[in-house]
């Protein structure tokens, strides 16, 4: 692994350790017993560790939201590559504790190998979840992952086998898992209430758009080198990697990495694996993929962003199903759309149709909202709190809502659609061996490549 610009010496032995445990290829599946108390080990308390990677508003609230719950988890460690986000988490950690007992790190890999570690909470900028999560699995930690969990399918690939090899609780960060309206959505259409499933819709915001920046001076709190990774090397500009700031300027608080396709594929898979997943959850295919897929996409051009800010994909299921993914705005247009809807998950049937978003659930016949599903029905999981499901199922007590093999598959329909609008033809997916038929261009995008030193 790379030693990042300014990164000291007396870091090379944690850097031999991160090497020697890159050999491993497996790991029981356990909880440690400083943490539990098993073996004979008498635990302080029940309290699970964690280190939290990636403070930005996203970051800093899924941390807030774990650290609610402190008579089971206690935070440890906090990590980024601006100084002033980690510096501000770690006093904020503290002065909720009322100690100084957490520590900050600028690069992940040092926490990675601290013992006293169970668990790490990842949400650093798209591009490097992989390598991050890989590393996590390596050193034995559970994980509770933002999505994606890959930036290419062969990236996914790789970390649901080291995430499976290694044994660990893993999360992904598909909150929408655990919301009852979701979870009721899914049931009403497994168990039949719209009749049989027909289409799909699935609208979700699409990107936007940021001008071509000057170069300007890379701030000295910030790792920029570490920021980029793996992605290429691109002259510094404060929107290209500027974190998630709330009410900040023309774009808002969100990000502007999240359209450059460097570092994510946009929100035809940032926003889309959200809504995608329940379409797969309420398809009874969270398990597989779309054996065919064709679309098109509008990209902007001479702009910093890149990503698509319009599209369509029309997703064929071997069930029959058609799944249609677009944006928003073209969403709310299509002709099967119901009217007043256009964001979220349509669910339309030969008997009726039932819409879920995060703001409420929808259903024609309205009848459908005071279903009830019978005991000797479908009951689909259920979690009332994502990140609660997370630790109670690093003690053991349950299963995780949205394990590695859900987060692969809807991580893998957003880049397979990302594929389809970029070659703009129809391309046929063949599940068992996780490529396309006979075609090889679309094959290479399958993967992409890593700024040296970095690779998986």
């Amino acid at each position: 692994m790379k030693e990042s610009t300014g990164f000291r010496g007396h870091r090379r032995q944690f850097l031999k350790q991160v090497a020697a445990a890159a050999g491993a290829v497996s790991f029981p599946q356990i909880v440690p017993s400083s943490v539990l108390g098993r073996d004979g080990a008498t635990a302080p308390s029940d309290k699970v560790t964690l280190a939290c990677i990636g403070l930005g508003i996203q970051g800093t609230d899924n941390m807030r939201k774990f650290r609610r719950h402190r008579e089971d988890v206690q935070v440890v460690a906090v990590c980024d590559v601006h100084e002033t986000r980690r510096l501000r988490a770690q006093n904020e950690v503290n002065e909720f504790y009322e100690n100084k007992s957490c520590a900050e790190y600028r690069d992940f890999r040092e926490l990675m190998i601290r013992k006293d570690i169970d668990a790490v909470q990842i949400t650093a900028p798209d591009h490097w979840h992989p390598l991050i999560v890989i590393e996590a699995a390596r050193q034995k930690k559970h994980m509770y992952c933002e999505k994606p969990i890959g930036w290419s399918v062969r990236a996914a690939q790789a970390v649901r086998k080291a995430v499976k090899e290694s044994g660990i609780v893993f999360q992904f960060g598909t909150q929408q898992r655990s919301g009852a309206d979701f979870r009721k959505a899914c049931e009403l259409v497994r168990n039949g209430r719209i009749g049989k499933l027909q289409t799909i819709l699935v609208g979700v915001p699409g990107s936007w758009t940021c001008p071509l920046q000057p170069t300007e001076p890379v701030p000295k709190e910030l790792d920029y080198d570490l920021w980029l990774g793996p992605a290429p090397m691109a002259p510094y500009c404060y929107q290209r990697c500027r974190p998630w700031v709330k009410d900040e300027g023309p774009f808002g608080g969100y990000s502007i990495w999240y359209c450059i396709l460097d570092y994510c594929i946009g929100m035809i898979g940032n926003w889309g694996v959200h809504h995608l997943d329940i379409a797969q959850w309420g398809n009874g295919t969270d398990l597989s993929c779309p054996v065919t897929v064709e679309g098109r996409g509008e990209f902007p051009n001479g702009m910093l962003t890149n990503a698509a800010t319009k599209w369509q994909v029309e997703n064929r299921y071997a069930n029959g199903v058609t799944l249609v993914h677009m944006d928003d705005a073209t969403s709310k247009a299509h002709p099967m759309q119901a009217e007043g809807h256009g964001h979220g998950i349509m669910f339309i049937g030969d008997k009726g149709w039932v819409h879920v978003d995060r703001s409420k659930l929808d259903a024609n016949p309205k009848s459908l909202l005071n279903e009830t599903i019978g005991a000797d029905e479908i009951n689909l999981f259920k979690s009332a709190d994502h990140h609660v499901n997370f630790i109670d199922s690093v003690k053991g007590k349950t299963r995780p809502a949205a394990n590695i093999d859900i987060a692969f598959y809807s991580d893998t329909i957003c880049n397979l659609q990302q594929i389809a609008i970029l070659t703009r033809r129809r391309l046929q997916w063949d599940p068992d061996r996780e490529s396309f038929v006979n075609d090889d261009e679309a094959n290479r995008m399958l993967d992409r490549p890593m700024r040296e030193p970095w690779r998986l």
